[in-house]
């Protein structure tokens, strides 16, 4: 028995050693990764293997380039890894196209090639990188990994480099990813700071894209950022790609486009990617597929659209920190204005040293102390003699004479005593005199040198550096379902209670996607939503099968219904804008043999008269009578609803149509996405009823009529005005007709009523051009134009009602001038 006890003993001695080990050793390991490999430190904005392959490179400077083998060995000494790390972290370096010139393939980050092997490409550090990321004096060192060499516990950066390149790393129970920012950006922002001035800082991605921002919160965990790519409309048939969301790829890119129309969550017919320098992505639709339709759905179901979550994270004293961009910036400020006040106290005191020692050469020159030293014999006599030769001139010295400087005076040849020249040292001391001044009155004035100092480099390393990421703060939330192609076709059996797209030989309902949600309405009373699948048991004696839209308060169901229990019939008005799918919700209150007598669905909240008929055995005086649902108010479906009569009703039928009691729709227009709004904004269109339209003018000559659904979009860059469509308005416009090569004005009225198709009210090729295009009743145009020999250059107006009368819109119209028009302008609308 003892030995088993002592056994056991002995077990749990191993299992709390083993375990103490565990936590100790996995601390150091986690402690290792964030401080070693993951996370960048504040001082420098570099993570290790970074900040060691800039030191050798510098260690290797020489103005030409380095093969990247033989930077990435001498990295080697530095860095405790194996060289593919080393290669990788140097590739990312010089694809950020700041420190490191690059010579030969060194891949592409937009298209995710990758650099050529490590021989047969070269590199050498940057101008820029010289200039602001080393210097030796000022630098901290510490002992290499095998205690070899010394390598620098930071570099002295001068600049934000941290949140100029971005970072990512992923470190054990934490991680970081920083976005990069604007060059110039940066630097203003620095300065701002160093007045006191607020400032904003987004990120600015190198491929481009448009950016919401509104969410960023800094760049802290919590953060987010919807980032796009910009789509082009080419023309109906094509679209075009010309940069990318931050972290896609092309070949990404074109992968998850592939991927959505294979699953039938958009419809193209091909894709070709014509990068080079440039990003040029195109993708060819098939006949009859919307282009602004396929861009909402290319945002929705594809890479075009992405999110990224920032997580800003740095070491600051051996510790991670979570701070925001912001106070990076501000930290990074104070740390380029401390370094900079540094390299000034060291090129003060190197002014300093030389100008003492200046002034003790022309001392000892000038007043011949060299030859009180001829009848020394021994050296410390020598040294004696010359500091005693110096005593009555060390009051006008700024430091102590030294041994050193002694020595160092011992050494000057008789050839440059001979050649002395007073005059010339007398300037040369002035001069250093003068530039300890300068460096003494940037001291003093440090914020203003660091001002200065930033603007500098804005002004030499700035060009070329303009914003690539377009900044939209209110990007609209696509919905899938709003934009997603009917793949589908729903097919419905009422009888025996199925629905579907799988049910081809029964009846077809709607053309639909495969991600909507169908309600159905039954002749029991009870109303379901399902999501669409290939055949659906929703339950016999269907009545009523449709798209369900989340959220819908427009479309809105009147229903009468019998209640057999209190002896009364009901009315209501409801929507349903929330469900749990595949619930039934009993809508006659669970009304025991309730009967359904009467349903309609209305899109825009219409409210129609119906004819009820009572049964004819019953006591009351009117046998029929109508009912306006008008009358009630829209409540919820849960409702009882409101008694319609108390007598049996042998029938109801509908009597006529009514009008929407929901009021017209408010719509706006994004002017940068183009898309339509019912939230409001600065551009507003107008109150839409059924059967109102939208009418767009581009700036082609070309018109188009379309509907207010939300799901619209317009290619704002080529809209010359969008307003709501009033039939009777009549149009004015101005245009260069290119055949005739005059200046055209006619006056009309829309008469088509074809939807979703331009049509051209000017002739149809590149060289015609609108001038001006008016729905006001009379604009009055003035122009310029040239007359006679002399080319006089003159001015003109007309007021276009009085001008021409009103004709059809495929009309030539009048001409404005005999003569060359070269400047046409709508004058301001006089006020009466």
């Amino acid at each position: 028995m003892s030995e088993i006890n002592n056994t056991s003993d002995n077990q749990n001695k191993s299992n709390l050693a083993i375990n103490e080990m565990f936590d100790d050793w996995f601390l150091d390991y986690a402690s290792y990764v964030i401080l070693e490999r993951a996370v960048p430190y504040i001082e420098d904005g570099l993570k290790p293997v970074q900040r060691r392959i800039l030191h050798a490179m510098k260690q290797m400077d020489d103005g030409r380039f380095h093969k990247v083998a033989n930077v990435i060995g001498q990295t080697m000494q530095y860095h405790p890894h194996g060289d593919a790390s080393i290669g990788d972290a140097l590739v990312k370096l010089g694809q950020k196209d700041l420190l490191i010139d690059c010579q030969g393939n060194w891949g592409d980050s937009r298209t995710g090639d990758s650099a050529a092997a490590a021989r047969y490409i070269e590199a050498r550090l940057t101008k820029f990188a010289l200039e602001v990321a080393f210097k030796n004096e000022i630098t901290e060192w510490q002992l290499s990994y095998d205690g070899r060499k010394k390598e620098p516990v930071s570099l002295p950066v001068k600049f934000p480099l941290l949140l100029f390149q971005g970072v990512e790393g992923i470190a054990v129970g934490l991680a970081t990813k920083i976005m990069p920012h604007n060059f110039v950006e940066l630097l203003e922002a620095s300065i701002s700071i160093l007045k006191g001035e607020e400032f904003e800082l987004y990120p600015d991605f190198p491929t481009g894209g448009v950016a919401d921002f509104s969410n960023y919160n800094d760049g802290l965990k919590g953060g987010k950022i919807k980032v796009r790519c910009n789509i082009e409309e080419v023309d109906k048939k094509t679209l075009s790609i010309r940069d990318l969301p931050y972290g896609v790829t092309t070949g990404n890119l074109i992968d998850s486009i592939v991927k959505a129309n294979d699953r039938n969550k958009i419809k193209i017919k091909k894709i070709v990617d014509n990068t080079a320098e440039n990003i040029e992505i195109l993708i060819d639709l098939p006949s009859g597929i919307s282009p602004r339709q396929t861009i909402d759905a290319l945002y929705a179901f594809t890479d075009c659209e992405t999110s990224i979550s920032p997580n800003a994270c740095v070491i600051i004293k051996e510790k991670p920190q979570f701070i925001g961009v912001s106070e990076m910036l501000k930290i990074n400020t104070k740390n380029t204005k401390q370094l900079l006040k540094l390299e000034l106290e060291y090129k003060l005191a190197q002014l300093e040293d030389k100008w003492h020692m200046s002034s003790l050469e022309k001392i000892f020159i000038e007043n011949r102390i060299y030859r009180d030293i001829e009848e020394c014999e021994t050296w410390e006599s020598v040294i004696e003699t010359i500091d005693k030769g110096l005593e009555p001139f060390k009051p006008l010295l700024m430091r102590d004479v030294t041994r050193e400087d002694i020595i160092k005076l011992t050494e000057i040849k008789i050839k440059r005593i001979s050649k002395y020249d007073a005059f010339k040292a007398d300037e040369a001391i002035k001069q250093l005199e003068n530039d300890m001044k300068e460096i003494k009155r940037n001291l003093r004035k440090l914020t203003e040198f660091t001002i200065d100092y930033f603007q500098k480099l804005i002004d030499k390393y700035g060009k070329g550096r303009e914003r690539k990421t377009r900044i939209h703060n209110n990007l609209t939330t696509i919905q899938a379902t709003q934009v997603v192609i009917n793949n589908c076709k729903l097919y419905a059996n009422r009888k025996d209670g199925f629905i579907g797209f799988g049910l081809k030989k029964d009846e077809f309902i709607t053309d639909c996607s495969d991600i909507d949600d169908i309600i159905v309405f039954k002749k029991d009373g009870t109303m379901s939503v399902h999501r669409i699948g290939d055949k659906i048991y929703v339950g016999k004696n269907i009545i009523h099968i449709a798209v369900w839209k989340k959220g819908d308060r427009r479309t809105t169901y009147n229903l009468a219904y019998s209640d057999p229990d209190v002896g009364k019939s009901f009315v209501k008005r409801f929507n349903v804008k929330s469900i749990t799918r595949d619930k039934e919700y009993d809508l006659t209150k669970g009304a025991k043999k309730g009967k359904l007598l009467y349903f309609s669905a209305n899109p825009n909240g219409e409210a129609e008269i119906i004819s009820v008929q009572l049964t004819p055995g019953c006591s009351a005086r009117n046998k029929e009578f109508p009912f306006d649902f008008s009358s009630i108010a829209i409540k919820g479906r849960d409702s009882k609803g409101n008694v319609l009569t108390k007598w049996p009703i042998r029938k109801i039928t509908k009597k006529s149509d009514g009008v929407s009691t929901l009021g017209a729709r408010k719509v706006w227009i994004d002017v940068v996405s183009g898309r339509l709004s019912n939230t409001e904004t600065k551009n507003y269109l107008g109150e839409f009823n059924s059967g109102d339209l939208i009418f767009a003018v581009y700036n082609n000559g070309s018109y188009e009529l379309t509907n207010y659904d939300l799901s619209n979009r317009f290619d704002m860059e080529n809209v010359y005005s969008i307003e709501k469509f009033n039939p009777e308005t009549i149009y004015s416009c101005v245009y260069y007709h290119s055949e005739r090569k005059s200046f055209y004005v006619k006056r009309f009225k829309i008469e088509t009523n074809t939807l979703e198709t331009k049509f051209f009210f000017i002739p149809e090729d590149k060289n015609s051009k609108l001038g001006m295009f008016s729905s006001r009743k009379n604009p009055i145009v003035e122009f310029n134009y040239i007359k006679g020999r002399q080319k006089e250059q003159l001015v003109d107006s007309i007021e276009v009602e009085s001008f021409i009368e009103v004709k059809g819109w495929r009309s030539l119209g009048n001409k404005l001038s005999i003569y060359p028009v070269n400047a046409i302008r709508v004058l301001p609308e006089k006020q009466e």
